[in-house]
């Protein structure tokens, strides 16, 4: 048995709650994680109404491997590693090396148990749901499934704070444009909503070679900070209208599109800005519930498809990312801002009100 300190969610919509609970050791195929640092994400904001509590949150986690069940074989005690979402490894998805679309992926990631439907973790008042994204990390300690975990390369850099972040939000935008889009040299791209999944998009459309690269978002730093990490164009979408402004930079028609907005009206101005054999790429869950798209728009040889997770395997695409990372090919620690562990409902209100690209939690 491990005591840990968590941040707990007791009930929807309310602030978390650090307490002391208490880990099971790992089980056969299961890893126990000392987390150096925590990412927090869109997703963590949106369980926070959602998921029935009690449960501990947070899926981008960095920290160092405490012990390991008697069947783990891919890491060590002592190994760095990130903390990525679960998969079974077994379904016809994960044996085609497609593990972000496993057939079990719902189940896994948001159910807050174990598939046996036991969780790793207890407090005073009882059970506790965990395993969140495969993770739950919002903790100095997380059991985590063998699956779930990726080995820091030698060389990627003895700080971990600034890499909890790779294992879901940068590599799903890098994800989206290198792995689901295969965006290469000269393509044209435009990425809409650029917080830290849409810059990282950015970055990542850079080390392709695409050009142009446009990002449209609302909020003129962020325009300022694509700008940095390659963006050759940006669109403030408050002063013009989408469509028009992507067709006035690429009047043929974009290659491809990266939305992470989830919003109807401006997935449909991406997909109405692509060429005939254009794709737009949907990153995510967003603000709509629905979509709908004129037929048209579809029939002239338009693709609109779905990405989670950056549609990689996370054990071959993380330790590439973080090569580009340690060569300053693709920076985005720029986008980290770093907060105590105490103060993780400070950094939640950073990440919904945007004063903060990428808030990260710290456990010094």
């Amino acid at each position: 048995m491990t005591v840990a300190r968590a941040a707990v969610l007791r009930a929807r919509g309310e602030p978390l709650v650090i307490e002391e609970v208490e880990l099971d050791e790992p089980r056969p195929f299961e890893v126990l994680v000392a987390m150096a640092s925590v990412g927090v994400c869109r997703t963590d904001t949106h369980a926070l109404g959602e998921f029935p509590p009690p449960v501990i949150l947070g899926h981008e986690g960095a920290g160092t491997v405490v012990a390991v069940g008697q069947s783990v074989t891919k890491v060590r005690p002592g190994d760095a590693v990130l903390t990525t979402f679960a998969t079974c490894g077994r379904c016809r998805r994960c044996l085609l090396g497609q593990v972000t679309y496993c057939d079990h992926f719902n189940e896994l990631n948001f159910s807050g148990r174990r598939p046996d439907g036991s969780t790793a973790v207890r407090s005073r008042t009882g059970p506790v749901s965990a395993h969140f994204l495969g993770q739950s990390c919002f903790a100095t300690h997380a059991v985590v499934g063998e699956r779930s975990v990726v080995v820091v390369p030698e060389g990627a850099g003895a700080d971990l704070r600034p890499l909890g972040p790779f294992g879901c939000g940068f590599q799903t935008g890098a994800g989206a444009v290198l792995n689901s889009l295969r965006a290469g040299v000269d393509s044209s791209i435009a990425v809409l909503g650029v917080g830290a999944v849409g810059l990282a998009a950015v970055a990542a459309a850079a080390v392709a070679g695409c050009a142009p690269i446009l990002a449209v978002d609302t909020a003129p730093e962020r325009l300022t900070t694509a700008s940095e990490l390659g963006a050759t164009g940006v669109i403030d979408a408050r002063r013009t209208d989408l469509a028009a402004g992507l067709r006035a930079v690429v009047p043929g028609g974009l290659d491809y599109a990266v939305d992470t907005t989830g919003i109807a009206d401006v997935v449909r101005s991406a997909v109405g800005a692509l060429s005939s054999r254009g794709t737009c790429a949907i990153v995510g869950a967003g603000a709509s519930d629905e979509l709908v798209l004129d037929w048209r728009t579809v029939l002239n040889g338009r693709t609109v498809t779905g990405v989670i997770g950056g549609g990689g395997v996370p054990d071959v695409f993380l330790p590439e990312l973080l090569a580009l990372h340690r060569r300053g090919r693709f920076p985005v620690d720029r986008l980290v801002e770093y907060f105590g562990f105490d103060d993780v409902n400070e950094a939640i209100a950073a990440s919904v009100t945007g004063k903060v690209v990428k808030p990260v939690l710290v456990f010094d």
